[in-house]
């Protein structure tokens, strides 16, 4: 199995990658929703999942494969500590911001609420949560993986985040900061 994905990686990088994507991120809705939420399969919310699973490999996939191949070839700095660092940089403040913008931006069109209000109610609090988790995946990430890995394993730490994007996105950022709304 591994090989196999390994070729189409090498073959069809960005499709692979979408498809992984897809998927992960839609297990990481039926986590939040079995694990967290415990609503049961009878009230499990597929409509939810299928939009998680929809921006996972419609946005999240190529946007995230691009990025990567774009940090690789651009930032390349004196010392290989320095490069890490830097693409860390450039990936929280310029990717992770812009990505979770478009992530409840784009969940709230496709649920047919504001867009505007589920910023304002859950960007900050994601954003920070983000920060808190990210760079030093990213970190190791950049440092020790290859390029073409690097989607899958955020991937695969993504099913955690994921759980709790989707949760976030569904009980707004107030609810999750303790406050009911």
């Amino acid at each position: 199995m591994w090989r196999w994905y390994q070729l189409q990686l090498k073959t069809r990088p960005l499709l692979t990658q979408s498809i992984s994507t897809a998927i992960l991120f839609g297990t990481g809705d039926v986590m939040a929703q079995q694990g967290v939420e415990k609503v049961g399969i009878k009230k499990h919310n597929y409509a939810r999942t299928g939009r998680m699973a929809l921006y996972g490999g419609a946005i999240f996939g190529p946007a995230a494969t691009t990025w990567y191949s774009i940090l690789q070839r651009t930032i390349n700095l004196r010392t290989h500590n320095l490069t890490i660092a830097a693409r860390v940089l450039a990936d929280q403040t310029i990717f992770a911001s812009t990505n979770l913008l478009v992530f409840l931006s784009s969940m709230a069109v496709m649920e047919g609420s504001d867009p505007k209000a589920k910023l304002q109610s859950s960007y900050l609090e994601a954003l920070k949560k983000n920060w808190m988790v990210w760079p030093w995946v990213q970190g190791v990430n950049f440092k020790l993986v290859p390029l073409e890995h690097r989607v899958l394993v955020v991937n695969f730490v993504s099913l955690g985040w994921n759980c709790y994007l989707s949760y976030l996105n569904s009980q707004g950022g107030d609810r999750i900061k303790g406050k009911e709304v």
